[in-house]
C-alpha cells in the first residue's frame, strides 16, 4: 500500500480551510442577528443586519448540503 502524502496533506488543508470558513460565516450570521436585536431595541428596523444574517446562514446551509451531496453516492 502506497500513501500519497502530498495528496493527503492537500485534502487535510482544504478540509481545515472549509471548516474554518463555515464556522466564521456562521459566527458572522449570529453576530448579525445580535446586531439586529440591538438595532430593534434602539428603535431602528435592523433589516440590513437581518439580510446579512440570512445570507450567512444560507451560505452555511449550502456548504452542508454540498458536503452531503459529495458523501452520499445516491445523489450522484
Amino acid at each position: 500500500m502506497d500513501v500519497k502524502w502530498g495528496s493527503l496533506g492537500q485534502v487535510a488543508l482544504v478540509s481545515f480551510g472549509a471548516t474554518v470558513g463555515v464556522v466564521v460565516v456562521f459566527a458572522l450570521g449570529v453576530r448579525a442577528l445580535a446586531a439586529r436585536q440591538e438595532a430593534r431595541a434602539h428603535g431602528a428596523t435592523g433589516s440590513a443586519q437581518g439580510q446579512v444574517a440570512g445570507v450567512c446562514f444560507t451560505v452555511c446551509a449550502c456548504a452542508v448540503l454540498y458536503g452531503l451531496y459529495l458523501i452520499i453516492p445516491q445523489f450522484h
